[in-house]
Formats: C-alpha cells, sequence, structure tokens
C-alpha cells in the first residue's frame, strides 16, 4: 500500500491533476468573498440605472460572503472531482499498466482504496488553502468569520467532495475503457444531483450538506445528520462495490 500510495501521489503531480483542482479550489476560495463585496458595487455604478434603483441594492454582509464562498467551492469542485477521477482505474487497465502492477503481490482493492486516499488528500489539501484565504478576505472585507463553524462547513464540503469522488471511482472500476466510464461518471452525478432536488427525499441527499453548513455559520440550529449518514453510506459502498468489481475483473 505504501508503494501505490507513492506511485498515485507522483503520478497527481506528474500529470497535472492534483494542480488543477487544488488551483482551482483555491482561486474560487479567493474570488469568493471578493464577488461579494464588489458585486453591489458595480451594480450600482452602472450607467443609465433609474432614479432609486441603487438604493433598492442591498449592502453585502458575511451572509453573501458564505453563500457566494459555497456556492463556487462545491460546483467548481464537483465538476473538476468527475472530471479528474473518472478514468483513474479504467485508464491503468485499458494502458495495461494494472496488470503489470497486480503482477506483483498487490491487492486489488488496494489499488482502489489508494486512489482514492490520495484523491483524497489533494482534495484536502485544496479545500484547506481555499478555506484559509476565504476567510482571511472575508476578514478584510467583512468581519471574521465564526472559526468553529467555519471548519465545520468545511469538514461537510470534503464529505460531499468525497460522495462524488467514490462514485466517481466506482463508474471507473466498472468500465473497461476511459470513455465507457466518463459517461457512468457523470451520469452518476446527474443522479445524484436529480435526487437531491427531489422533495423529501432531498433531505437524505448529500446536497443537503452544503445547506447544513450555511445554517451552522448563520447560527441557524437545523442539522441533517441523516444526510451526512447517508453520504458515508453512499461512500462506503462505492469503495466496496470498486473493490469487489475489479477482484473479478480479468486483466
Amino acid at each position: 500500500m505504501r508503494t501505490l500510495l507513492a506511485k498515485e501521489w507522483r503520478e497527481q503531480w506528474r500529470t497535472w491533476r492534483g494542480v488543477i483542482l487544488v488551483a482551482v479550489l483555491v482561486i474560487s476560495g479567493l474570488i469568493s468573498p471578493l464577488l461579494a463585496y464588489y458585486t453591489p458595487v458595480l451594480l450600482r455604478s452602472v450607467p443609465g440605472m433609474p432614479p432609486g434603483f441603487a438604493d433598492l441594492i442591498p449592502d453585502p454582509t458575511m451572509a453573501d460572503a458564505i453563500g457566494q464562498y459555497l456556492k463556487n467551492v462545491s460546483q467548481f469542485g464537483v465538476l473538476l472531482i468527475v472530471i479528474l477521477s473518472m478514468g483513474s482505474v479504467a485508464q491503468e487497465i485499458e494502458r495495461g499498466t494494472a496488470a503489470m502492477l497486480l503482477a506483483r503481490p498487490v491487492r486489488r482493492s488496494a489499488l482502489v482504496l489508494s486512489k482514492w486516499l490520495i484523491w483524497s488528500a489533494v482534495l484536502a489539501l485544496g479545500l484547506a488553502l481555499s478555506a484559509l484565504l476565504d476567510a482571511v478576505y472575508t476578514w478584510i472585507l467583512f468581519e471574521p468569520l465564526p472559526f468553529l463553524e467555519f471548519v465545520q462547513l468545511n469538514l461537510l464540503l470534503f464529505v460531499f467532495f468525497n460522495v462524488f469522488l467514490s462514485v466517481s471511482l466506482l463508474a471507473s472500476s466498472l468500465a473497461r475503457t476511459q470513455a465507457v466510464a466518463a459517461g457512468a461518471a457523470f451520469g452518476g452525478l446527474a443522479l445524484l444531483l436529480v435526487l437531491g432536488s427531489l422533495p423529501r427525499l432531498g433531505d437524505f441527499m448529500p446536497n443537503k450538506l452544503n445547506a447544513w453548513g450555511v445554517a451552522l455559520m448563520l447560527g441557524n440550529p437545523d442539522s441533517a445528520w441523516e444526510a451526512l449518514w447517508v453520504s458515508l453510506v453512499i461512500i462506503l459502498a462505492a469503495l466496496a462495490a470498486a473493490c469487489w468489481r475489479l477482484e473479478r475483473e480479468e486483466i
């Protein structure tokens, strides 16, 4: 496992996948408070605006910065995670590198788990840097963020991202080619998003974690423990299914 982890870690940076994911998350966290602060200013300065319309635009608050951060990071993060990881296992099988690895005393499940662990580590790094920059600029432009609640928000975001990462790795394990893996990964992404938008059922889906994070930041006592448990079950089930599939795959 240690050798596989080292291999995956080097691969993340040599293929620029890790760099891209971290960079996009960092930029998203950096620009979020700036967008929240300057968007009303830009709207008020639009030429030809009717008299009195500028007064209807509310002044930005810390809540706007939080909402902007969550929207930017979650949208860009999910899309990049699926795009960058959807061919991780299928690529190894298609190019024959998986056969070379498994010719040695390496468990097939270790191949999947090492990819998930390294992707999670890169994701945690990008999310931590993004949160740090967002907290600094929100402090400068608005006010200091509540520390404990902001940490909890990012932990929920990490679980949210991991749901899509696990589903993407499962899709990659089920497919024999990268093209099929891409289709299956985006299908899983669409399915989770659709289920999350349904009444009542959406309260148990990963999307609810983001709403819980915002509620924590705004001092709202509402929680979404059901969505958290369902998300953890999806992660474990997807990883178990990916390992099971690869154990029975003829490589």
